[in-house]
């Protein structure tokens, strides 16, 4: 394949265009489509500068994924610049699209279609997910405060957050988003009352089950750093025995109030390097709940699980 430019192409939407349509690589494909896609159909289009049947397909695909309310996300890969993904995927002819939901691939179709057979595609991904039709001002909303999450803007989502609650009390994705929000903006007290609005069926439901284990992990995390004792001392009482395990603990509890995970993390290795087993495995609990609260695919979580296999299986 010929070299292409970094962006799309010309005319067409990228990452600054709202986050439903993004950009994505070999490296942040996990994130952007295998994550993104538990909780709703996630449709790549693999491109390439010189394909002009991409560069006609791409705006009316971005026009009709905006149209859907976000009830789908647009994930775009430059196939010149991504080409060990495309091998993976069996890319073999551009522009191609592929839909996935559940981490999983659902369905596909090449080359330029026109627009109304991509809107049935994009209806066939909403009816297939259990989605929301496009134009539902709840799904839109929501997709809109989830998109600001994660983009930082914690305090416009929980305003978001709010007026959905105002329009649908009790909306369980609602509830979700405000607690998240609130512990972005560290409200830890709010966030705390926010969860006990979830009820049993809200528990269960298999796209917030996730989201809920974090913020409960997050919540508890929180209420260990509360109690954490000061950083100097602690390292003075590791210093002088490397082997006083409960020092290390309540130093890596202290790093965490401190919002310094890895120093966290480093800490309870060192416990799980010299025993393994000290505390009922209490060094590797805390350390499996840093990464929980983090999220599977946060670098952070990454970077020590694959430390601590090294560990454990050195």
């Amino acid at each position: 394949m010929e070299n292409t430019m970094a962006g799309g192409p010309a005319g067409t939407a990228t990452e600054g265009a709202g986050a439903l349509i993004t950009d994505t690589t070999m490296q942040t494909f996990s994130k952007d489509v295998m994550e993104a896609s538990m909780t709703r159909p996630v449709i790549v289009d693999f491109w390439a500068d010189w394909c002009g049947p991409c560069k006609q397909l791409m705006p009316a695909l971005e026009a009709a994924v905006q149209q859907a309310g976000g009830a789908v996300a647009l994930a775009k890969v430059n196939a010149d610049q991504n080409q060990q993904l495309c091998a993976q995927l069996r890319i073999q002819s551009l522009p191609t699209v592929m839909a996935f939901w559940q981490g999983q691939p659902v369905d596909a179709f090449q080359g330029a279609v026109p627009p109304s057979e991509i809107k049935a595609f994009i209806d066939k991904l909403i009816g297939m997910s259990g989605g929301a039709a496009a134009g539902d001002p709840v799904a839109a909303a929501l997709a809109q405060a989830d998109e600001m999450l994660e983009a930082g803007d914690a305090m416009q989502a929980a305003h978001i957050y709010q007026q959905v609650l105002e329009h649908a009390p009790g909306h369980a994705g609602a509830v979700v988003g405000m607690a998240e929000a609130a512990l972005k903006l560290e409200e830890v007290d709010q966030a705390r009352e926010v969860v006990k609005l979830l009820d049993e069926e809200a528990r269960n439901d298999a796209n917030l089950i996730d989201r809920i284990a974090r913020i409960e992990t997050a919540l508890e995390l929180a209420a260990q750093a509360e109690n954490a004792g000061d950083i100097a001392p602690l390292l003075a009482a590791v210093d002088a025995d490397p082997l006083n395990h409960q020092a290390r603990y309540d130093l890596a509890l202290a790093h965490q109030a401190a919002g310094d995970m890895p120093a966290a993390a480093e800490a309870l290795l060192g416990i799980i390097m010299r025993d393994r087993e000290w505390n009922e495995d209490a060094a590797r609990e805390q350390l499996l709940k840093l990464f929980e609260a983090a999220g599977q695919t946060d670098p952070f979580t990454l970077k020590y699980r694959r430390r601590l296999s090294s560990v454990l299986f050195s």
